[in-house]
């Protein structure tokens, strides 16, 4: 059974990797292998994105205010576009990503394309796009980038960013979009995960320790989003782009000798 502690930890590390980009679902996996926790995947996963999506709709409420007030503003349709390639690769291969999701076959190999994409995309000349300057297009490609994600251990919120600097925008707004994009699909895993919840057996997870877990997520994540955003504006993308190598190579260590 997921105890306290182990769900305010891994609230921790969802908050923290679903907006720094190292990948959240990647990190999930290895630590819920680490306390001995696959069974307890899908409710434990759609509660910690409950967490993570509290973070997004605090962080960014004067925007989904806007949107409210202004339903079928240029806002809205960029999050539409952005966000429709996901919807499309969840739906058409929704099977096929959930069965690699939980062998975790392919987990070390994608952490180390996620590192690559960050270490050239870090290269891209400063472009100087604000948020008034995103275009269809742009939100199109970013969207495409982020449905590559789908794959367990590629970085959602680190293959959008490297997209939008393709795209140029400037490193801030890069970064701040990015998030911005991630609440229809955090939004969208709830909500396919949850119709999936009954659909098997029972998961022993205490109400308790599922509060203590969305709490955590939301805490961290908010704090991830804030400081990334800021981080972003004047430093480099390759500090996370060696730490996911590492973590690449150390995750295909541990397959080939047969512990994870």
């Amino acid at each position: 059974m997921l105890s306290k502690i182990e769900a305010f930890i891994l609230g921790i590390i969802q908050g923290l990797t679903e907006f720094l980009p190292i990948s959240s679902t990647g990190h999930l996996y290895l630590g819920r292998n680490l306390f001995g926790l696959e069974e307890a995947g899908l409710l434990l996963d759609t509660m910690l994105h409950v967490g993570t999506l509290l973070a997004v709709f605090v962080f960014y409420r004067y925007e989904f205010i806007k949107i409210l007030k202004n339903p079928f503003g240029k806002l809205t349709f960029l999050l539409v576009v952005g966000t429709l390639p996901a919807v499309v690769v969840g739906l058409l291969f929704e099977d096929y990503f959930d069965e690699i999701s939980k062998t975790g076959v392919t987990i070390g190999w994608e952490f180390l394309i996620t590192g690559t994409l960050m270490w050239f995309a870090d290269s891209i000349k400063n472009g100087r796009k604000k948020m008034d300057d995103i275009s269809y297009t742009d939100a199109l490609v970013i969207g495409t980038f982020q449905a590559a994600a789908i794959f367990p251990a590629i970085s959602r919120s680190g293959l959008t960013i490297v997209a939008a600097l393709w795209r140029k925008l400037d490193r801030e707004t890069a970064a701040y979009f990015s998030f911005l994009l991630s609440t229809p699909a955090i939004l969208g895993a709830i909500v396919l995960q949850g119709k999936d919840l009954f659909s098997g057996g029972s998961e022993t997870i205490s109400i308790q320790a599922l509060l203590i877990g969305i709490i955590s997520a939301a805490i961290f994540g908010y704090i991830a989003v804030k400081w990334m955003i800021g981080y972003l504006k004047n430093h480099s993308l390759k500090p996370f782009a060696i730490y996911v190598w590492i973590m690449g190579l150390v995750v295909l260590y541990f397959q080939y000798a047969g512990q994870f």
